[in-house]
This record gives C-alpha cells, structure tokens and sequence, in this order.
C-alpha cells in the first residue's frame, strides 16, 4: 500500500477561544494537521513531545509569554515561528524577529492571510529559496551548501533559522549587488508589500552570526540611501557538488 507524505503539523498557541477556533479552522480547511493549547507552558510541552513544522504564536499568553516561549523554541531547534502581534506592540514584535520568529501578522488579520504566510514560512523553510543556484557557495571560510540547507563559518555550523538561511544565502549568490529592503522582502520573503524592518531585524541576526565585528560588518554591507550588498572577503565561488 502506498501513502503519502505524512500532513504537516501546526501548533498554534493562544489564549483567545475564539481567535484560535478561526485559526485552527482556516489550517485545517487548507490540509495541515492542527493542535492548539493556550499557554506558553503547554506549548513547550507539546513542542517537545510532538515536534511540529510550525508554530502559531501569540505574544500574549498567561504565565509565560509569547517571546519566552520563542526565546525557548530557538533553544530547542529551528522550527519556524509565526508571530500574532496586537497593533500597538512594535517593540515586541521587533524583539520576537530577533528572537528568530520568520514571520508575524498584526491582529486584527485576515484568517486568508495567514494561512497564506503559513504556507509561504513552510515552502521556504523546506525548499529553500528557488532562484538560489542548487549547490554549495563559499566565499573564503563561509560556506552556504543550499541543497543540504546549512551554513558553515570555519569549522563552525551556524544556527540559522530559515528566513536567515535563505537571506544570508541570496546574499552570497549575488555579491557587490546592491539591494534595498523592498527588494529583499520581494526576492526573500515573497512579499510584495510588508514591514520593512522585518529586514532590518534579520540583517543585524546574521551580521551577528558571520560578522568577526557586528559593529564593523565586512561581509554583509550598509548602503547608504540604498539598502545591502554582499562583500566576499574571500576566493568566491560555486562548488558542483
């Protein structure tokens, strides 16, 4: 007997009966496998015994709130992360991308949209980026090997999650070309429109992460009045492996 790929699991953790009941029923008419718990512990409870694909998180959750939780689930691992933020919390959803979230809608939201940028967090962390050429690419001691999805900075494996994979490797598969935010949202993250200091907040993650100095970033560069542009600081190149 033949079966198919086992459903894709999502876990949406809010405390609102009636925010979650919309959301686990626009999941589950869209084919994902949904469980939904109320609270930050539960969640990491679940999260640990039943490792999902992806997590739907509200910041405001009682006891253990929304950024602790992913503060944690970064700990554990790299399953992606879609943030439910209220209107007036930018800090906080500022401080859930650095946390590593890959994404976050604004409440009041449309149930269509997000199960949109659902699908769009799961494609990308999957597949990968598709305009990204299919093989590894060093520039000096980073190696990006696209088709294994893992980022290597000397003998190092750099924990990424998947957005700052697929960023930090666009990056590299088109150096000295410059790219302002919008573009980066476009070619990155699929949008044709969105917060723009959602890139911003990803560029700072990986300048943390390849960069010898963050504060002096020699691999990925300010342009000013521009955007970004990828520096090598080495011999670049592709490998056909």
């Amino acid at each position: 007997m033949v079966t198919g790929p086992p459903p894709t699991r999502i876990l949406v953790v809010e405390d609102d009966e009636t925010v979650a009941e919309v959301v686990v029923g626009y999941l589950r008419r869209a084919g994902y496998e949904v469980e939904a718990v109320s609270d930050g512990v539960t969640a990491l409870a679940r999260a640990t015994a039943a490792p999902p694909d992806l997590v739907v998180l509200d910041l405001m959750l009682p006891g253990l709130d929304g950024l602790e939780v992913c503060r944690r689930l970064r700990q554990r691992g790299s399953v992606p992360v879609i943030m439910l933020t209220a209107l007036g919390e930018e800090s906080d959803r500022l401080t859930g991308l650095e946390l590593g979230a890959d994404d976050y809608v604004t409440k009041p939201f449309s149930p269509r949209e997000l199960v949109l940028r659902v699908a769009s967090v799961l494609r990308r962390s999957t597949a990968g980026n598709v305009a990204l050429p299919r093989r590894r690419l060093r520039d000096g001691d980073l190696v990006v090997d696209v088709p294994a999805h893992e980022v290597t900075l000397g003998t190092e494996v750099l924990a990424l999650t998947a957005r700052e994979f697929d960023l930090l490797a666009f990056l590299v598969a088109h150096p000295r070309q410059s790219f302002d935010r919008a573009a980066l949202l476009e070619h990155v993250w699929g949008w044709s429109f969105g917060d723009q200091s959602t890139v911003t907040v990803h560029v700072r993650r990986l300048r943390e992460k390849v960069e010898a100095d963050p504060a002096r970033p020699r691999r990925i560069a300010t342009v000013w009045g521009v955007g970004y542009r990828y520096e090598p600081v080495g011999e670049q190149q592709e490998d056909s492996s």
